[in-house]
């Protein structure tokens, strides 16, 4: 026999607005969730953080990934712990600001710049001093433990992609990959609808691809491709043209103690033949990079995000270009290569997908 039991409640600590409904389908003492709730009208708000080098984002979002509710700050030169607390600190700050909407969060999820370690929720950040082997998971657990908020921590490689997918210019795509071209390069990857994650958690992190030879010690902290490409390769490199002194009157050389990616990208507007140099390497870097790419994985799109893409969107045709002396010729034929919609807030949106999706 068969026994169906309809159940209608309100929480109360939601809104008068935002009704908890669910179904229970009791089916010899087993309960199956009905699948069509997902057609009722629930209000599951969910925090996200986004972890940089330099700040911390913090959102509420709703279900509907609309964000409720934003704040960031500036990391201040903090390390190890201090980070930490900083992280618990936000969290705290949204879980009020939920108390006096009068809704409840249930689920959190994070971007981390680094590695994240599934088994362990231990993570390894290279930006941040102290976060070698960080045990985040183990510390908002035992902070939240008792608020029943379920954790979700992610690798802002794959945080990007999910984001894009959900939300941006990679939604109905199965298999696309994030370039993300900032303060370092890294890729999310998704294959068959599937994050590339690798053995250990460590799949993406391109910025090691090789790409150029012979062997330099000076590539072993970051990798070929992103010393040569990224937002601070630019810097490296632009400095190893002047200190050959083959550029003495690129306005380049004025206080090269604050030389930054974006003054190479203004140099490159007036013409300055030294940023000329320096943007054309890269755009052969990005280039032999996105062959790569396209020969290993024959995604449908390239989507490229980060600090430096921005500025670097123009040369989208001229990486295309590069890319097709050297790709599989008919899977680089058959790739897009396009700007991220979602800009700096993807890894919000990429932390907000987790911890609905937890």
């Amino acid at each position: 026999m068969i026994f169906l039991q309809f159940k209608i409640e309100k929480l109360h600590n939601f809104t008068q607005t935002h009704h908890c409904v669910y179904l229970q389908l009791i089916f010899y003492r087993r309960i199956f969730i009905s699948p069509y709730l997902n057609h009722l009208n629930f209000f599951m708000p969910v925090i996200a953080l986004d972890l940089g080098g330099t700040k911390l984002a913090a959102a509420l979002f709703s279900d509907e990934g609309d964000i409720l509710f934003i704040k960031k700050v500036n990391l201040e030169k903090r390390k190890g712990t201090e980070v930490g607390s900083l992280i618990l600190q936000q969290v705290h700050f949204l879980l009020q600001k939920a108390t006096e909407k009068e809704i409840i969060v249930t689920s959190l999820g994070i971007c981390v710049p680094g590695i994240v370690h599934a088994k362990t929720g231990r993570v390894w950040t290279p930006n941040i001093p102290g976060w070698e082997d960080y045990p985040l998971e183990e510390e908002l657990q035992h902070e939240l433990g008792n608020k029943n908020i379920s954790i979700k921590i992610d690798s802002d490689r794959a945080c990007y992609i999910l984001a894009e997918v959900w939300k941006g210019n990679a939604r109905g795509y199965s298999d696309v990959i994030f370039l993300s071209v900032g303060t370092g390069i890294g890729a999310g990857i998704i294959i068959n609808n599937q994050v590339l994650r690798g053995a250990r958690d460590i799949g993406g992190a391109i910025g090691w691809m090789a790409l150029n030879k012979p062997f330099d010690k000076k590539y072993i902290p970051c990798g070929c491709f992103e010393y040569n490409a990224s937002g601070e390769g630019l810097v490296k490199v632009a400095k190893e043209f002047i200190a050959e002194k083959k550029f003495s009157e690129s306005v380049l050389n004025k206080d090269l103690t604050r030389l930054a990616a974006k003054d190479i990208f203004a140099a490159y507007d007036a013409n300055d033949k030294l940023a000329i140099m320096v943007i054309n390497n890269a755009i052969e870097y990005w280039g032999m990079a996105v062959a790569n790419l396209v020969s290993l994985f024959n995604p449908e799109k390239i989507i490229f995000g980060g600090g430096v893409f921005g500025p670097a969107l123009k040369f989208l045709d001229a990486i295309y270009d590069e890319a097709k002396k050297w790709a599989q010729p008919i899977s680089i034929e058959q790739v897009k290569l396009e700007a991220a919609a979602l800009e700096n807030d993807a890894g919000l949106y990429g932390a907000a997908y987790l911890a609905l999706k937890e």
